[in-house]
């Protein structure tokens, strides 16, 4: 009887031992598809740089909106297989701001993490039901809006960059030109 439990307790001993080497012999790292996604692909949209740095590898906007020196474009972002659409507007070749609307399958908290990383904490949180909003007040002249929701997992909405400007209706930001579409209200 006690040799049987001896060699019940190598079997098991081995089986565990044989188990931690496959798992350690794998040294298998494993990521969600948006951990290698970073921020330095929306930084040829940085508003205030030159609507001519944009490169060409990003292929040819759509044009969304034109009114005459203020034109609203639609760029292509490519990350893994999918495509997700930047909403870019130029005053007289000047990037003014853009809204990236991100891909849900973007994980919420690595993404929020990668914003605080570069610009450190939000100066604003809002959150209402399941909506989180983030707000960067002044960022070298720059006011960034993030938007993040949760139902089962947590993903982003969009990230807003908006150039400050002294005067004040000098032209409407694309994230609040797209929130009241949504409403349905005009926008100037």
């Amino acid at each position: 009887m006690q040799l049987i439990q001896i060699i019940g307790r190598l079997f098991v001993l081995t089986i565990l031992v044989a188990s931690g080497l496959l798992v350690n012999r794998a040294f298998s790292k494993v990521e969600a598809p948006n951990y290698d996604f970073t921020l330095q692909k929306l930084e040829p949209f940085t508003p205030g740089k030159e609507a001519s740095t944009i490169p060409n590898t990003l292929g040819k906007p759509d044009t969304v909106e034109d009114n005459g020196d203020t034109k609203i474009l639609r760029y292509s972002i490519s990350h893994v297989r999918y495509k997700f659409p930047v909403y870019v507007q130029i005053k007289k070749g000047i990037i003014l701001d853009f809204f990236a609307k991100l891909p849900t399958y973007f994980l919420h908290d690595t993404f929020h993490q990668s914003l605080i990383n570069k610009y450190g904490k939000q100066s604003k949180y809002h959150r209402q039901e399941n909506d989180a909003l983030y707000v960067w007040n002044d960022i070298e002249n720059i006011k960034i809006i993030y938007s993040g929701s949760c139902t089962v997992t947590c993903f982003p909405n969009y990230v807003s960059f908006i150039q400050k400007t002294n005067k004040k209706g000098d032209y409407v930001p694309l994230v609040q030109k797209f929130s009241n579409n949504f409403l349905g209200k005009k926008t100037k």
